[in-house]
């Protein structure tokens, strides 16, 4: 699995994942490798420009890492959706759960957690 992490500002996370797929056959993979990179971050960016496909185990590895940053007072935010990425999480509403941002610039536009814009 090809995931990247970058720092952004003071305390950003961006996380990019460069599969086609998040799904049953690479969840595991995604869950060990993001679940230290959670702890140490109050903000988190997934970049998933490069996923076409998600199932419900990936679904639920997403929405686990959501639960687990909401626990420690921290935010998540997903940007770089495809159209049938966001059309799926529409369909499911989970566009209403999910902070979705078009793009990776979009989503650190605000300062960590929620800030106000920055000048």
């Amino acid at each position: 699995m090809r995931i990247h992490s970058t720092v952004v500002g003071d305390s950003t996370l961006v996380i990019q994942l460069r599969e086609e797929s998040l799904d049953a056959s690479n969840v595991q993979v995604f869950k060990d490798a993001v679940q230290a990179l959670l702890k140490h971050h109050a903000c988190v960016v997934f970049d998933l420009e490069g996923v076409r496909f998600i199932d419900s185990s990936g679904i639920g590895a997403l929405l686990s890492c959501m639960r687990q940053m909401r626990q420690r007072q921290g935010e998540m935010r997903l940007c770089g959706l495809s159209g049938t990425v966001i059309a799926l999480f529409e369909l499911m509403r989970l566009d209403r759960v999910f902070s979705v941002f078009a793009t990776c610039a979009d989503a650190t536009d605000l300062e960590a957690c929620g800030g106000a814009p920055r000048p």
